[in-house]
């Protein structure tokens, strides 16, 4: 049995995705910044039969990455998937003119600095696992592709993100690790017939399945 890892897992994406790869067989290991949280989300998904723990990390801070990663791969098994999908903080949404050098730091840390620990951390693993069989995956929303004057910090450092997930998949495709982005126009509201967090959810589950896509976007808005 191999594990999934979600950073910046919740009750809405992190909670479908953690049950679509769940139901495929997948142990799930859930990361975000608060423990209780984690825990409760744990609970919930194992009274449905899916094997998952949380493992509290800042993504700002590389080396608590690394350390819950390692964590979870010691208590779930090898990390066959990484997700990459925190929720931005509200402070980084400043508008252009207002944005200092300052604001940029914090938007750096989480999209840049996070995901390069990250797949650090979790690659020897994949490698490990052999051809065809590891995945990154990057989740982000609409000013990854369009940046937006009002969002200045998450369309600077989403824009570097976009550029380190393509390399990526240039560099570790030659290998037979697929890295994806999936771009989320707007808000996930569910019930939505494509933002909906189950209906994503399948979308994710086809990008690792199926390893032909390396970016997809959903709306636009």
């Amino acid at each position: 049995m191999t594990t999934i890892a979600i950073i910046g897992a919740g009750r809405g994406l992190g909670a479908a995705v953690a049950r679509r790869f769940g139901a495929e067989g997948f142990s799930v290991a859930l990361i975000s910044r608060s423990q209780g949280k984690l825990d409760a989300l744990a609970e919930g998904l194992g009274k449905e039969g899916i094997q998952a723990r949380g493992f509290a990390a800042d993504v700002r801070n590389p080396e608590s990455i690394a350390a819950a990663l390692e964590a979870a791969t010691e208590t779930l098994g090898p990390i066959e998937v990484l997700q990459y999908s925190p929720l931005p903080q509200k402070d980084f949404m400043r508008p252009v003119l207002e944005t200092t050098p300052a604001d940029l730091r914090g938007p750096v840390e989480f999209s840049i600095y996070g995901p390069v620990a990250a797949v650090h951390q979790v690659l020897p693993g994949m490698r490990f696992l052999g051809e065809n069989r590891g995945t990154i995956l990057f989740i982000n929303g609409g000013s990854a592709v369009k940046p937006g004057r009002s969002v200045t910090g998450t369309s600077v450092a989403f824009a570097g993100q976009a550029a380190y997930a393509q390399l990526l998949h240039e560099v570790l495709g030659e290998e037979g690790i697929h890295v994806s982005q999936l771009i989320i126009g707007g808000r996930i509201i569910e019930g939505d017939p494509e933002k909906d967090p189950n209906v994503l959810a399948d979308l994710i589950w086809g990008l690792h399945a199926q390893r032909d896509t390396f970016r997809h976007q959903v709306s636009a808005d």
